[in-house]
């Protein structure tokens, strides 16, 4: 399987994810920001970081990169396109996806590990994996996942929540939402789940010498399923 990481001025997760994609049997490019298109891919990856110091709106400058045209064309044809924080941020940038993500809120840099329910498995970034929750690791500013009435209840409707904040029993609360999104959204896919846009990091959990090793099944599984 081949995948392209997109690299941008201020991304700082793009080589943790070429070893994480790499460890598990992609073959990974990297791609500049300034590039017109995309090599073949069966996976394109917009990865954290803060991409143009995050000034105006996080991800808005690299949301009107000259690749990002070959990242929403390569999204419409129904490929997969996995956005990481600031890749997250970057696709609702582009309207990829909806909604925003605004400063957590208590206005406060949040890095820790969290817990996460996996809430759709009808798509190939989570079928068949092993666990309903995991616990993976965040590291942001701007995470507060925000969206209209009429946006939440087409994602409630189209099954297009992936991933919400809980503890370590999957229960979902205030308590357990470290940075006040709505409905304790950490992830959310575009209506054909092709696009995965999500504020955890699962590329840091893949060492149980690190910070532990739930993101290996996240990797293992979509690559298995991209067979």
């Amino acid at each position: 399987m081949n995948s392209s990481v997109i690299v941008f001025p201020g991304s700082n997760c793009d080589r943790d994810m070429d070893v994480a994609l790499s460890k598990f049997g992609f073959k990974n490019k990297m791609v500049w920001h300034e590039d017109y298109s995309l090599p073949k891919s069966d996976l394109i990856v917009l990865p954290g970081g803060f991409s143009y110091g995050d000034y105006l709106r996080c991800g808005s400058i690299a949301s009107k990169s000259k690749i990002i045209k070959s990242v929403i064309d390569f999204a419409k044809s129904g490929g997969l396109v996995l956005g990481i924080c600031n890749g997250f941020q970057i696709l609702t940038e582009t309207n990829i996806l909806p909604g925003i993500l605004q400063q957590n809120k208590y206005l406060n840099f949040i890095c820790k590990n969290i817990y996460v329910k996996i809430k759709d498995k009808k798509n190939k970034y989570f079928k068949n994996i092993e666990k309903d929750i995991l616990e993976l690791h965040i590291a942001h500013n701007e995470g507060n996942f925000f969206c209209t009435n009429e946006e939440l209840k087409s994602l409630e409707d189209n099954d297009q929540i992936a991933i919400t904040y809980c503890n370590s029993e999957g229960l979902e609360n205030e308590e357990n939402n470290p940075n006040g999104a709505i409905k304790n959204i950490a992830g959310i896919f575009n209506k054909n789940k092709n696009v995965l846009g999500m504020m955890p990091h699962p590329e840091r959990m893949i060492d149980k010498y690190l910070s532990g090793e739930d993101g290996s099944l996240f990797f293992e599984n979509l690559i298995r399923n991209l067979k």
